[in-house]
């Protein structure tokens, strides 16, 4: 049995041994005072700016404040490690992000809890779309000219990261595994230098969040090869997708709610609802695409097996890349 249903047959029990009056009493009278949305990147950060927006969505629709907090450290664990050791009462979420499902494999044996153990899903918020950008005197403009120009090549293409670990370098990993070339991995401190050095031409490529790259891009700066997810980004026109020519490569950040093992699911469930309810709003939806973000809306068990999904996809590229955290 995968660990998805068994979250999902967990959540069915622990609704069925409560009393009928009890399931109903949380969910009329949750929440009775403010609720802690912990963030595990700083305030200013993509993550913390989209909780800012579902704590406001919660708060207005729930009569409770909810207060983004933010636990900054370890690419993300002294977050994750926060809320897996708070109360289950729905009083401490966790805006979860790509990180969790890499850092299961990145510092396995490294931190005291098991994420997909110790915590449950409780809703999917925003999938966030990456580009394959190249520096434009790379000879090269579409993603098969690029990779026989790598194979020509070997270890003479800089590839720019975010860090060890981060989803820049494993979505470029997972590239370099799924065509078999080579290239030099240069890690860099945020986003804003490592392009820096893209346009400038000391390293020719980077798998980067397309908001973050986008206004390079329509100012010709950097040449867009491919995006790294499954269908074509409408901000982008004309620019395909890695996977036309590398079949089965797609790759793209998320973000979403998760709670601590054992929350009630009568909470579960209400909150689930709410942040739905908002993916499905107009006005929040414009304000997650202004971000470059796309609606992640589903259930409490559709969330937990992506993440069960993305926690084995990431492992996998972290083991054979012989990634080490930083």
């Amino acid at each position: 049995m995968d660990i998805a249903r068994r979250r999902f047959l967990h959540l069915a029990a622990g609704a069925a041994a409560l009393p009928a009056a009890t399931r109903i009493a949380f969910a009329d009278t949750y929440p009775t005072r403010p609720v802690h949305l912990v963030v595990g990147f700083s305030p200013g950060s993509a993550s913390d700016i989209n909780a800012r927006l579902v704590g406001q969505w919660l708060s207005e629709r729930l009569g409770q404040q909810f207060i983004v907090d933010n636990r900054a450290g370890a690419g993300g664990n002294i977050a994750s490690d926060y809320v897996v050791h708070a109360p289950a009462d729905g009083y401490t979420l966790l805006y979860a992000s790509t990180a969790v499902a890499i850092n299961a494999t990145l510092y396995e044996g490294k931190v005291n809890y098991d994420f997909l153990r110790d915590t449950v899903p409780v809703a999917g918020v925003v999938r966030t779309p990456f580009v394959m950008d190249v520096n434009l005197d790379l000879p090269v403009k579409t993603v098969p000219e690029f990779i026989s120009y790598a194979k020509a090549n070997p270890g003479k293409i800089n590839m720019a990261t975010v860090g060890p670990g981060s989803a820049q370098h494993l979505y470029g990993e997972y590239f370099k595994m799924m065509t078999g070339i080579n290239m030099v991995t240069v890690h860099y401190h945020g986003a804003g230098p490592a392009i820096a050095d893209l346009i400038a031409g000391r390293v020719q490529v980077m798998f980067d969040v397309v908001v973050s790259s986008l206004s390079y891009i329509k100012s010709g700066q950097i040449r867009a090869l491919a995006v790294t997810t499954a269908a074509p980004q409408d901000v982008l026109p004309g620019v395909p997708t890695i996977g036309k020519f590398v079949p089965g490569y797609e790759a793209s950040g998320w973000q979403g709610v998760c709670a601590p093992r054992e929350t009630p699911p009568d909470i579960i469930d209400r909150l689930n609802r709410e942040i739905n309810a908002g993916l499905s709003d107009a006005t929040f939806k414009a304000k997650l695409a202004a971000l470059g973000g796309q609606p992640f809306p589903g259930t409490p068990a559709d969330f937990g097996k992506f993440i069960t999904a993305e926690t084995n996809k990431w492992g996998k590229v972290v083991h054979e890349a012989g990634v080490k955290p930083d």
